[in-house]
């Protein structure tokens, strides 16, 4: 049946056409700068250039000062430190909430490591990996005055994990890995005067936790805002986000969910407690829902020092930015942490073949496929899961082809092997409020024709992606969607933190599940168990790596680029630096402003 043109479709068409503009633009551009000259971003005179912030700091100062200006297209799940899953919240809040550790504010690779903030130096893990104990810092205050002690990191671990009638934004690792209890019912229901027995707080300044099985990971998982301290006197649950006690640098001095917020000094934060932070902007004024091409204007015009979200100016944006020397100079163009791929649904035909899902591996025109979504500065062909930027990245190809061009001759040979010569018909899902996956979608439906399979795309909106569709089983059975688009970020930047909910058959959930796949491997399975258990951290980021490797064999995902965000910083950003423990946006417990 041919297939028919709708309203989606030529949407799609332009955005086609928009894409094929901007990647022609971008070779222009990339020539036109390489013999250009530069406009200052620097307070020392010196001429800005691209991508200085990716591996070192662009316009460095230590004038302290200015106000920082901070815009998003949209809003945030939670700014409560305890309730959010978003990325830029997690670095955002640093600014407010202090964790047990964090990632050290330097550039280049260094900012992947993991550095002590309120805890006094790295957990200590027994030899099982399975008891880890943090010490708290003596004289570190909340803003009302109060010192921070361990059972108010203790609550704020309780409140995050175990009440997710109030709070449920966020993960819960803690709950997953703390020893079992299951008698207890939350902060909010529980009435006994010790709580969660499986973290213990022996004095103010110590804090134990338990595990059920070994966690190599734990100094990590100890970044998560979720173990910011939070006064349980003071908590009112979902709301506590509208009266929030800063113990770091910066406090609310306004809030709405829909407009913003504004952050000034907190003067019971204490710089001598404080190896982290250089606390350099008087203010932080955070505007919600501001259309990202207004985002980018400011940008440019200088009038707003940055773009919280730190996903990179729109499409339409990068034209302007790339062919001018000038505007291209003040770009960073560093890789998001971030992989695109497909996934294969192991429980929908043909995809419960092997050789079937080989031969859509063998299919794919993953260099066509960047060039259709914009070019190189959106990102480059990919063969692993786990992307440069995190720990545990190993470089192969599995299903390698000339120029990653796809090799459409062995992809027929596999669809021979699984009994489908002549191709088959399956569904395709891509988010639809994500132009880019849209068109990465559109490009590999043209490319299975050419073997033969037909791939119908649906699109649904992000907000109900896993909730209502991809990522729920009963759904994905019954339109056999065998083809779903993804894109995935560490929720820390080593192995597990990366792969564990898209490749860990434990992860499989009835609604709201990121293993799309439903890839469940006992071998796979296993060998996560093995490599969180492992105490030594090269021999565990080598363990990622094997586990990488036996995914791409299992042939589930299929990875298509690794992305990039194309990031631009106006002449009054100062000491910006990208950080890949964020997902390649800037580090904003350094930035700040000259205005």
């Amino acid at each position: 049946m041919p297939h028919r043109t709708t309203e989606g479709d030529i949407l799609t068409m332009k955005n086609r056409r928009t894409a094929a503009a901007i990647s022609a633009l971008l070779a222009l551009g990339l020539g036109a700068s390489a013999c250009g000259g530069g406009g200052s971003n620097d307070s020392s005179g010196g001429s800005a250039k691209a991508n200085t912030a990716v591996d070192g700091i662009a316009n460095k100062t230590t004038k302290k000062g200015g106000t920082v200006t901070a815009e998003i297209s949209s809003g945030a799940d939670s700014l409560d430190p305890g309730n959010t899953y978003y990325g830029w919240v997690q670095n955002f809040s640093r600014l407010y909430a202090r964790t047990l550790m964090t990632f050290k504010p330097a550039p280049g690779k260094e900012n992947l490591k993991v550095v002590p903030d309120l805890a006094t130096g790295p957990g200590t893990g027994s030899a099982d990996a399975k008891t880890w104990t943090y010490h708290i810092r003596k004289g570190v205050k909340f803003q009302d005055g109060s010192e921070i002690t361990s059972k108010d990191v203790k609550y704020a671990i309780e409140r995050s994990n175990f009440a997710p009638e109030a709070l449920s934004n966020g993960p819960t690792y803690f709950k997953t890995y703390l020893a079992d209890d299951s008698g207890y019912k939350g902060p909010y229901k529980d009435k006994s005067a010790d709580g969660l027995k499986s973290i213990e707080t022996p004095d103010p300044y110590t804090i134990v936790f338990h595990l059920s099985k070994p966690f190599a990971d734990m100094n990590y998982l100890a970044t998560f805002t979720q173990t910011s301290p939070v006064q349980q006197k003071l908590d009112k649950g979902a709301s506590y986000q509208q009266n929030m006690q800063s113990t770091g640098p910066y406090k609310f001095a306004s809030f709405n969910e829909s407009t913003g917020a504004t952050l000034v000094r907190n003067p019971q934060w204490d710089p001598k407690t404080d190896p982290i932070r250089k606390a350099l902007p008087d203010r932080i004024v955070l505007k919600y829902n501001v259309n990202q091409t207004t985002i980018d204007e400011h940008l440019i015009n200088d009038t707003s020092t940055v773009d919280i979200q730190g996903t990179g100016v729109a499409s339409k944006t990068q034209p302007k930015l790339l062919v001018n020397p000038k505007e291209k100079a003040q770009t960073d163009n560093p890789y998001a942490g971030v992989t695109q791929y497909l996934a294969l649904d192991n429980k929908v035909k043909p995809f419960d073949n092997a050789d079937c899902r080989t031969a859509v591996q063998y299919a794919v025109d993953k260099a066509g496929m960047v060039d259709a979504v914009g070019g190189s500065v959106k990102g480059t062909p990919a063969s692993t899961v786990i992307p440069p930027t995190v720990a545990g990245y190993k470089k192969f190809d599995t299903y390698a082809t000339s120029g990653n061009k796809g090799d459409l001759a062995k992809a027929k040979q596999y669809l021979a092997k699984c009994g489908k010569p002549n191709g088959f018909s399956t569904t395709l899902t891509a988010r639809s409020d994500r132009p880019d996956e849209v068109l990465a979608a559109t490009q590999l439906q043209e490319t299975l024709k050419k073997i033969g399979v037909n791939a119908s795309i649906k699109t649904f909106p992000g907000s109900k992606y896993f909730t209502d569709f991809a990522g729920v089983p009963d759904w994905v059975h019954k339109n056999n969607a065998g083809m779903m688009m993804m894109a995935w970020g560490a929720d820390w930047p080593t192995g597990y933190g990366y792969l564990d909910q898209i490749a860990d058959g434990r992860a499989i959930k009835p609604s709201g599940g990121t293993n799309l796949s439903e890839l469940n491997d006992k071998a796979i399975n296993d060998e996560f168990d093995k490599a969180i258990a492992t105490v030594d951290n090269t021999q565990r980021n080598a363990e990622w790596g094997k586990i990488d490797q036996m995914i791409m064999k299992q042939g589930s995902i299929v990875p298509l680029f690794y992305k990039k965000n194309l990031l631009y910083r106006p002449a009054s950003a100062a000491n910006v630096e990208v950080t890949a423990a964020y997902l390649g946006m800037y580090d904003y417990t350094t930035l700040t402003s000259t205005k």
